[in-house]
């Protein structure tokens, strides 16, 4: 397989996840805002898998699949939560409405044989 095929075969998997968990936030009674929000380019800001509503709080969530749930666990190291806030600050600059309510970044984890596990508040902007 070459590297265009692996890289389809990944963005198809993480289609999916994405798409397993943003059913299972609204099963939860989340509404889906955004989903794939890209900042543009050269911002260092990296994409938001799901940004999502429920009450007064908007949730900016990191969707990871891995083989196992501990290993998408582990796979939010520094470097993926530091984007995942200046991405999030980027959607809130062009979304000034959204300022004022409740924000926390969340993650969802996706493994074979699991049913996702949400993690709420699961790391904060330093």
């Amino acid at each position: 397989m070459d590297r265009r095929e692996t890289g389809k075969k990944a963005r198809d998997s993480g289609y999916k996840a994405e798409t397993a968990a943003a059913w299972f936030l609204r099963l939860k009674g989340y509404r889906i805002l955004e989903r794939n929000f890209k900042p543009p380019r050269g911002s260092g800001a990296g994409e938001i898998d799901i940004i999502a509503a429920k009450g007064g709080t908007i949730a900016f969530i990191e969707v990871k699949r891995r083989a196992t749930q501990t290993a998408a666990a582990e796979s939010v190291n520094a470097r993926v939560r530091s984007r995942r806030v200046r991405g999030a600050e980027y959607y809130l600059a062009t979304h000034p409405d959204l300022a004022e309510k409740e924000l926390r970044f969340d993650v969802v984890l996706i493994s074979p044989d699991h049913l996702p596990e949400h993690i709420q508040n699961a790391f904060w902007a330093e």
